[in-house]
């Protein structure tokens, strides 16, 4: 039987929907203290000393300079980028409302809490700079920064451009969208130990990126890495967020190892709001030349991202420009690109790369010009995106991008079919979304981007014990993909098992190969790879000994239904584990001892990329401003779907997601840098009250590339459908003569926009 695309139920349910899965604040340890961080109440100061509350409740209390740490590095290899670092605790200067600055230790989170809120520390106020404008024209908030910009690139350039533009039908957009929250169920959580018997700082933690936390902890702490073991146990969510290193797990780890005590942290939903990472405030300035067919000839873009007040690790500041400026042309044939890109530096918190990096917002942009160059030119948008999708494949775009087969213009086609018994009028619009997802990037292709830590590869180890069973070990690390299920479907299929037959063991520094984590929709298309390679290796050992045993060449040997299969015999593959392990005198001359192999995979080039069609049907209330949203439709191709029902689930979240950015979540900030949301009664995400019931289609154009031929999908929902809703919400609104191009599309705009008001902008 094959495995590969059945809807299997994921192993990862049976313990998580019982109340049974094992988070970083259910691990106990005797002795635990807990910790707290003191934080600044204002967002840009200069600070003293730190003087520590008079209590014995409180355990101890570290500053920046009694903790001993190096502080964070995160570096690009370009002459356009600025490299500042960041402190583990603030030492001299804060730099944004809630940034840390010292951390205190209790026998009870209450009482270190209390004890952090008791904390004192002179503080000489500064010009809180919290707007990209105010920032490019301000002080600089790091020395070395010129106007507040670590990273000012012009990667595309066409002198030629303007002469294009004077000739042809030009459309001009400006885009902004807010910032927002990853908002996992779980934040951000810690615990460290020192382990006297190893010689080894211990930490557990709630991440994507096991190793890469391992790094940044060993290096400030001027440790090798083998003095630290990071352990990911189930993760309550990521989005981005927990896919760079917070400094305060740092810190928690750096006072574990000072005290020799364990130590805990989890972040409340306050600090997670207004002290965690962000993501998402962009503005771009776009515009388009068509010619009068309705086909693009020329695209010219400024980008400004604000990344907040310092770099991460290891991604750093660059990581949302460089995407956005890169894969701005998408999923459309541009012959001439000119592109300028900004990470520009706010007091206020740093952001990560928030699920789909700056590609909601590009895709925003895109559709949005389409959509405008339609109503220009007369052409149905369906239409001019028909005309503008790439066709030949391979295609190489005026990024320098070759992009692998799609189904672009197939997935246009049927959503459009699908929608097109859908009536559209005053207050009812109907918008599209045409996109492509560039997943599994591999070495070559992070390399672009100069990194001082490139990823990209992954490796894995597939082993059978005397029993028969595997256990696969893997450096990427789920935080609710189901990789236990999708990994055990591929191992099964290649060693003839049932998946319950294959463990999938992943998030432990010790135990796993070195990998990259879990992030960019690469676990499927690389980490599936290396798992599958593994798995054919294993294979290959097992037909080798079951040929020797059965006295029938390698290549009549078939794995199925755990058994090796001969001409007229066979032997069940537990037979053969025990066999292996117990009689290896038994075994070919030749054979390796052990059922054990490992594997890695990498992609050279651009990768691999997914592609999709979001169609949603809205409807607006005259009366609120309110948007429903009665029909929502995703035709999607993600290569070879290993399970349709993970598959469908990361669709319906990312889709989700997509509708908060668009309509509902936005973090402000007030001019002085205090943020006005630090609550959920503040930020709204969506609940399933507003979600609508989600249709999914699925195409498949395999990859040619891989193992498996699975293209990634993680983020293909959240990019398509802030898209989506606002060229609905458009349409709809498109009898008032008012565009809107801003997230998330506020309720008063709408009212104003109905009432016959000019566009508003925040």
């Amino acid at each position: 039987m094959t495995w590969v695309g059945k809807a299997l139920a994921r192993k990862e349910d049976h313990r998580l929907l019982r109340g049974r899965g094992r988070f970083t604040a259910d691990v106990r340890r005797t002795g635990l203290l807990h910790a707290a961080f003191a934080r600044s109440p204002v967002a840009a100061a200069r600070i003293g000393a730190v003087r520590a509350p008079d209590t014995r409740a409180v355990h101890a209390v570290f500053d920046a300079e009694s903790l001993g740490c190096a502080d964070v590095l995160a570096t690009l290899h370009r002459p356009e980028f600025v490299s500042t670092p960041m402190p583990v605790l603030a030492r001299d200067r804060v730099r944004y409302a809630g940034e840390p600055f010292a951390i205190v230790l209790a026998e009870d989170a209450y009482t270190a809490e209390d004890g952090a809120e008791l904390i004192a520390v002179a503080q000489e106020p500064l010009e809180a700079l919290a707007s990209m404008c105010a920032a490019l024209a301000g002080e600089p908030i790091h020395e070395g920064l010129t106007a507040n910009t670590f990273l000012d690139v012009f990667p595309f350039e066409d002198p030629d451009i303007d002469r294009v533009f004077a000739d042809a039908y030009t459309v001009e957009l400006e885009f902004r969208s807010a910032r927002v929250a990853a908002l996992p169920m779980e934040g951000r959580a810690c615990l460290a130990e020192w382990d006297e018997r190893d010689e080894q700082l211990v930490v557990t933690v709630s991440t994507q990126v096991p190793h890469q936390v391992r790094t940044a902890i060993a290096e400030s702490l001027w440790l090798p890495e083998r003095q630290v073991r990071v352990l990911a146990p189930d993760v309550g969510g990521g989005f981005g967020l927990k896919c760079v290193v917070g400094r305060e797990e740092i810190a928690v780890a750096a006072a574990a190892y000072r005290t020799g005590r364990a130590i805990a942290w989890s972040e409340d939903r306050v600090e997670n709001l207004t002290a965690s990472f962000h993501g998402h405030e962009q503005r771009h300035l776009v515009r388009a030349a068509f010619d009068e067919q309705g086909r693009l000839l020329a695209l010219d873009a400024d980008i400004r991202c604000d990344v907040g007040a310092y770099s991460v690790f290891p991604f750093t500041s660059g990581v949302e420009p460089l995407m956005a400026a890169t894969e701005l042309p998408g999923a459309y044939r541009v012959p001439r690109y000119r592109a300028r890109a900004r990470g520009i530096a706010t007091n206020k918190p740093p952001t990560a790369p928030y699920r789909g990096v700056s590609r909601p917002q590009i895709v925003a942009v895109m559709e949005g010009l389409m959509t405008e160059a339609g109503r220009v030119l007369g052409i149905d948008p369906v239409e001019v995106r028909r005309r503008n999708l790439i066709t030949e494949f391979p295609y190489t775009g005026v990024n320098g991008i070759t992009y692998d087969p799609g189904s672009y213009t197939e997935s246009l086609d049927r959503c459009a079919e699908l929608l097109a018994g859908e009536e559209r009028g005053p207050l009812r619009g109907i918008g599209f979304a045409c996109f492509n997802e560039r997943t599994g990037y591999g070495t070559e292709a992070f390399a672009a981007r100069k990194m001082e830590f490139t990823p990209g590869y992954e490796i894995a180890n597939a082993r059978m014990d005397p029993s028969g069973t595997v256990t696969v070990i893997t450096g990427t690390s789920a935080h609710g993909q189901g990789h236990e299920t999708t990994l055990a479907q591929v191992t099964a299929d290649r060693l003839g098992l049932h998946p319950d037959q294959v463990r999938v063991r992943q998030g432990d520094t010790e135990a796993t190969p070195y990998g990259w984590g879990t992030f960019g929709s690469r676990s499927a298309m690389i980490g599936g790879s290396a798992v599958r390679s593994a798995a054919d290796r294993l294979a290959d050992r097992i037909r080798r000994i079951a040929a020797h045993l059965l006295e029938v060449t390698e290549e009549e040997i078939e794995l199925s239904d755990g058994k090796a299969l001969g001409r007229d015999n066979s032997i069940t593959l537990a037979d053969l584990a025990r066999l292996s392990h117990f009689q290896a005198h038994r075994l070919p001359k030749g054979v390796e001892f052990g059922l054990e192999v490992q594997a890695g995979f990498d992609v050279s080039g651009s990768g691999t990329f997914s592609n999709a069609t979001h169609g949603v049907v809205v409807e607006l209330d005259p009366e609120t401003g309110a948007v429903r949203i009665p029909r929502y439709v995703v035709v999607e191709d993600c290569g070879t779907v290993l399970n349709p029902s993970i598959v469908d689930g990361q669709v319906r979240g990312g889709v989700a997601q997509g509708i908060g950015a668009a309509l509902y979540e936005r973090l402000h900030y007030e001019e002085s840098g205090q943020p006005e949301v630090a609550s959920l009664m503040d930020y709204l995400a969506p609940t399933a009250q507003e979600i609508p019931d989600i249709e999914i289609h699925h195409l498949e154009t395999p990859c040619l590339f891989n193992e498996t031929g699975a293209k990634g999908m993680g983020e293909g929902g959240t990019i398509g459908a802030p898209a989506a809703v606002l060229n609905a919400v458009n349409d709809a609104l498109s009898h008032t003569g008012v565009r809107i191009s801003e997230i998330p599309i506020r309720a008063e705009t709408i009212q104003r926009a109905l009432e016959g008001a000019c566009t508003i902008r925040t």
